[in-house]
């Protein structure tokens, strides 16, 4: 949907949804168990089996009710876009409500210094591990974005290419993060990140869809000028 606003190549950003997709579950319980594995135990089996069921189930359903029931499937197709934001901010909603104390503990300092600037508050509230995490998202989100554009462009793709592996790169499946953090993590600050990522994420995705949907990306003079910044 971002790639559409963005006049993005909407084909090559399906194919590598499809691909990511599939890699996940391959590569999400490993880079789990490398990168985490030190500091709490990880379920590798199981991590595979839930991204079996949160990824790889519905997009074989969703394959086969689309051949079985074009018709019905047609009539619901416009509103699949906003029945998937809902159910994804009510899973990012589930997680601020889990870990609302935590949250809290960031913003105390804020609010006890009710004479304080806004700009005083914003940086309290920063400073704490709500800020340390928004940062965290925000920069990890911010590369993605940059650097699947960067590599593009060096790679010579056309306009349209670029956006579209920037946007693939930038966002990722923040719902599935949320799933697996709750379901095999006690603490349910493990979710947190995803979750803040959920928002974070689509603010910027769409921010930039929309920045991208009005410059033409078959202007020769667009790509011209960031290739010659590429060599």
């Amino acid at each position: 949907m971002v790639t559409l606003i963005a006049r993005g190549d909407v084909p090559l950003s399906t194919v590598m949804t499809v691909c990511t997709t599939l890699g996940a579950v391959i590569l999400t319980p490993i880079l789990t168990m490398i990168l985490a594995g030190t500091y709490v135990p990880v379920d590798a089996v199981g991590l595979s089996i839930s991204t079996l069921q949160v990824v790889v189930a519905p997009v074989l359903i969703g394959s086969y009710i689309q051949s079985s029931f074009p018709v019905v499937v047609k009539n619901f197709t416009p509103f699949a876009p906003l029945f998937a934001v809902l159910a994804s901010s009510l899973l990012a909603c589930s997680v601020f409500s889990e870990n609302v104390v935590r949250v809290k503990s960031s913003m105390v300092n804020a609010s006890l210094a009710s004479s304080a600037s806004l700009i005083d508050r914003l940086q309290s509230i920063l400073s704490g591990e709500l800020g340390v995490v928004i940062l965290s998202v925000f920069l990890l989100h911010l590369a993605g974005y940059f650097v699947g554009y960067l590599s593009a462009a060096i790679c010579r793709f056309r306009e349209p290419e670029r956006r579209a592996i920037s946007i693939e790169v930038g966002m990722q499946n923040s719902s599935l993060g949320v799933v697996l953090a709750t379901s095999h993590f006690a603490s349910p600050a493990v979710a947190l990140p995803p979750a803040m990522s959920a928002v974070i994420m689509n603010i910027m995705g769409s921010s930039l869809g929309f920045f991208w949907r009005y410059i033409d990306p078959s202007d020769p003079k667009t790509t011209q000028e960031l290739d010659d910044g590429g060599k």
